[in-house]
Formats: structure tokens, sequence, C-alpha cells
């Protein structure tokens, strides 16, 4: 059964989306078969796959309120060499009809249930708040992978991430876990940066991956071209990152090959 990967902070500008894409072009890269889920209504990952998000006949709304199915609404990604669920701005409200829907939080969990076994890793790109998307995908989820910045708000906003992680674990989907914590934008030049990566590494121990997410300008680059920066420029540093961190959320994932790695805190 596919692993499902919820890519989520509530920080927003942290690389939440670039990691999405990113990654699932990189464990592309090493034959595994992806699915992103663009949970987001802004469709950066959308774009940023190659697919025009004003253009998509169906999208994850559709799925989230079953208009259709995850298998009408997936395309595929010819720039990542992933299968898509797109999104835009019809998103946005979906956010108001799930509120009128019995078991609200488990609809895109019920969604996936068909399709689980097709894939090795689904990965969602959340949106940057805490509303009925998110929660979904945290439902759906069987792990919670942050990107976050070495900064000092971003450990301020990582106290809350995790408080709500709780919640999700406590209410609604008991096997959620901490998949990992990514450092992105990295600039060791920075003496912050150094403490912050200091601090996660102190208080979250082997959850925060060695792979460093550097500041890359092909990485910034690559999405307005509508593509993952391996296909962008592989050579790149930010493109050697990604496709080092795919290699170790296989070997992780390899030592434990059942589905929970550790507990929600850490």
């Amino acid at each position: 059964m596919g692993k499902v990967v919820a890519i989520t902070n509530q920080k927003g500008g942290v690389g939440k989306t670039t990691t999405c894409v990113n990654l699932a072009a990189a464990l592309v890269a090493t034959r595994r078969k992806v699915l992103l889920i663009d949970l987001d209504p802004q469709g950066n990952a959308t774009m940023g796959s190659g697919i025009s998000k004003n253009e998509v006949d169906l999208s994850a709304y559709d799925v989230l309120v079953s208009a259709a199915t995850i298998q009408e609404v997936v395309q595929a990604s010819s720039a990542g060499g992933y299968d898509l669920i797109p999104s835009n701005a019809d998103l946005t409200a979906a956010e108001v009809e799930l509120l009128q829907i019995e078991n609200r939080e488990q609809c895109l969990k019920k969604a996936l249930d068909p399709v689980r076994n097709n894939y090795d890793f689904i990965l969602i790109d959340c949106p940057p708040a805490l509303n009925m998307l998110t929660i979904n995908a945290l439902t759906a989820a069987n792990s919670v992978l942050i990107p976050m910045q070495c900064e000092y708000y971003a450990l301020e906003g990582l106290s809350a991430l995790l408080n709500t992680i709780k919640r999700i674990t406590g209410a609604l989907n008991p096997d959620l876990c901490i998949e990992g914590l990514l450092r992105t934008m990295y600039d060791p030049r920075n003496s912050l940066t150094r403490d912050v990566s200091d601090q996660l590494l102190e208080h979250f121990g082997d959850k925060v991956y060695r792979t460093l997410i550097p500041r890359n300008v092909r990485l910034a680059e690559a999405p307005s071209y509508g593509m993952p920066v391996l296909k962008y420029d592989d050579k790149s540093s930010g493109a050697k990152a990604y496709l080092t961190l795919a290699g170790e959320i296989l070997r992780r994932q390899d030592k434990s090959p059942g589905l929970t790695q550790g507990t929600v805190s850490g």
C-alpha cells in the first residue's frame, strides 16, 4: 500500500510546494510511482508540474465534494513524471461545502482508498493554514513531512503545528506520525541559521533529515518554467539536494518497513 505523506507547515514561504514538487520528481527518478495532490487553492504545485491551473476541467475540489473520483481527475505531469490531482481557486469553495457534509474530515481519505495500492508514495501539498483542507490531508496521511527555514519565527510556528498534529492524532488519525523535519533555504553563512538548526537537532534528533535544501537560484527559477528543478537543471545544487532527500527517505523506510516512524512528540 502506498505511503501517504502530508507536506505541511502553517507558516507560508518555507518551501512547502517546492519540496512537494521536487521530492515527487526525485522519487520518480528512483523508479517509484508517485501521486501528487495539490490541496492548496493557489495551485502552485499544479503550475510547477507543467499544468495550467486555469485550464483544468476537474480538480481536487471535485474529489473532495464527491463530484468525481481520483481516477477521473488525475492527470499525468510530463514535466515531473508523476500523476497529479490539480488544484485552482475552485478549491476555496470546498471548505464551505465540506462544512455541510457528514464526516467531512474523512472525505480525502475515502477518495484515496481505491488508489492507494497504485502508488509507492502519495504526496499532499497542503495550504499554509489549519483549515478543513489541511485537516483532510492530515486525516488521510500516514505521516507528516515539515519543511521549515532555520529562523526564529519558524520554531514558534513549529510548536503550533506539532500541537495541531497531536489534536489530529487524538481525534481523527491515531496512526499519524512525523515523517521528518526538512531544513530548507539553508545558508550556512548565517549564524542564526546554524543556531536554529542546532536547536532542531537537539530537540528532534533523527527526525531531522540530514539532507539540507540550499538557497539555489535554479530551484527558485524552475516553477516559472512549469517543471521540477530535476528537469530544469539536474546538475544544480537544488536538484542534487532533492535526490539526496529522496534517497534518505527511502533508506529510512527500508529500516522501518512499517508505516509508523516515531511519535508525534518527536
